[in-house]
């Protein structure tokens, strides 16, 4: 068996286009393309939340693709973006205030973005390990169960809900409130009144529409703070991105590193979306996405972009295109890696004002919270199950209320002491309600 599969070209028009087929050129290079639009908006938002380069960012999105590609095979269907699940922990190490520019303590969140990709990386290589006896799937399914999994992923927006707001007010006017909102009525209306690919691409098609209706209401009608051009104007086509750094700094690793297990409930879950929609069962290649998405992640930090992720929007994509080649995304990795190279597509995104940052925000998160109740409702939790309604509600207020817990030198974040919380909690509960009965 080679190590690539044998991809054979997708012959029967309307059909599923399985992960080792594929298509004609030109449809390859548009479905590429859509990939790259599709997971566009999220990935460019996560890095000017945190002050780190967007270009950076594009361009090791499109690099950790490739070696997740490598690391599976070829043979999971899946695009790496950066990861929204880090910027509670950067934003606490570093300070940053989102929409003020270059984070300057960005070493720090760089170093412990490393570490935390070096413990997703070992979780992976236990998981392939045990993958090879066939256990991994059953160990991982009772340490975190859909309660557990929907728990952490609705955590994360609820965590970040602060910096929404607070990107949204920071110029502190009722004209950036009020921009704000506009940016949220924008992505709003294109969730609900436009249909096919448009509203597939609601975020940054609403973002898009948001930033017009701020130019007009800024540059030409004279209300609130103007868009400056003039970075635009001067970037260059062609260039390097920012590069930046790591610093090891141990208080802000043990902030960072547990990040590594909310990562892996992520990919988990796509794994297994992808498997339902394919009909071939994935679980095989678990500790081998997990290792390819950890040392992604430590390379995108060696040079200053983000920690990244697989992403939901690209299997949003498949769910309605009914196209897996994985072909696909070496397409949209590779068109990703030479936006990453154009400065004046960089200066173009951090001309993005706050206030519509800020609205767009609150809406991805608010996504983020209801995403992971969705998993809820699709995995028919039951809470009439006290055991099941504690660590939802536990895990919730102590992440949403950013529950910290600091031991000299070692500390705990809200989305970190929430991600342990319920993976112990259930446990012990679990375990409770087994001697009980």
């Amino acid at each position: 068996m080679s190590y690539f599969p044998q991809w054979r070209k997708q012959t029967t028009p309307g059909a599923i286009v399985a992960p080792d087929e594929y298509l004609p050129l030109g449809q390859s290079l548009l479905m590429g393309a859509q990939h790259v639009v599709a997971m566009f908006g999220a990935t460019v938002l996560a890095p000017l939340l945190m002050g780190f380069d967007a270009n950076l960012a594009i361009l090791m999105s499109g690099i950790g693709t490739l070696i997740f590609f490598l690391f599976v095979k070829g043979r999971v269907p899946s695009y790496l973006g950066s990861s929204f699940a880090f910027i509670g922990g950067v934003v606490s190490v570093t300070g940053y205030v989102a929409g003020s520019g270059a984070n300057p303590n960005i070493g720090v969140a760089l170093g412990a973005i490393i570490m935390c990709g070096l413990v997703y990386t070992i979780i992976g290589i236990i998981v392939w390990a045990a993958n090879t006896k066939g256990h991994a799937s059953v160990w991982i399914e009772k340490l975190m169960p859909p309660v557990v999994t929907g728990a952490i992923v609705a955590v994360i927006g609820l965590n970040l809900a602060p910096i929404a707001a607070k990107g949204a007010m920071a110029g502190g006017s009722t004209f950036d409130a009020l921009m704000a909102i506009m940016t949220i009525l924008c992505v709003g209306g294109v969730a609900v009144f436009t249909k096919g690919s448009v509203q597939r691409l609601l975020i940054l098609v609403g973002l898009i529409i948001a930033y017009v209706l701020y130019y007009v209401f800024t540059n030409v009608l004279g209300y609130g703070q103007p868009i400056d051009f003039s970075g635009i104007q001067q970037a260059a086509w062609f260039g390097l991105p920012t590069m930046s750094k790591p610093v090891f700094d141990l208080s802000a690793i043990t902030v960072i590193v547990p990040v590594a297990v909310i990562l892996v409930a992520e990919n988990l879950g796509h794994i297994r979306a992808v498997s339902a929609m394919t009909g071939q069962d994935l679980d095989q290649y678990l500790g081998r996405a997990f290792v390819g998405d950890g040392v992604a992640t430590m390379v995108s930090g060696a040079v200053g972009g983000t920690g990244v992720t697989t992403y939901a929007e690209n299997i949003g994509v498949m769910a309605v295109t009914r196209v897996f080649s994985t072909l696909l995304f070496v397409v949209a990795a590779v068109f990703a890696i030479i936006l990453g190279f154009s400065p004046k597509f960089g200066a173009l995104i951090h001309s993005i004002p706050g206030p519509v940052l800020g609205g767009v925000s609150i809406v991805v998160f608010g996504l983020i919270a209801v995403a992971g109740a969705r998993i809820w409702v699709i995995n028919n939790v039951d809470f009439s199950d006290n055991k099941n309604l504690i660590v939802a509600a536990v895990t919730l207020i102590m992440g949403a209320g950013n529950f910290a817990l600091e031991i000299g030198s070692f500390k705990l974040e809200g989305i970190g002491t929430a991600t342990f919380g319920a993976i112990i909690l259930y446990a012990l509960l679990n375990r409770g309600k087994s001697s009980a009965n």
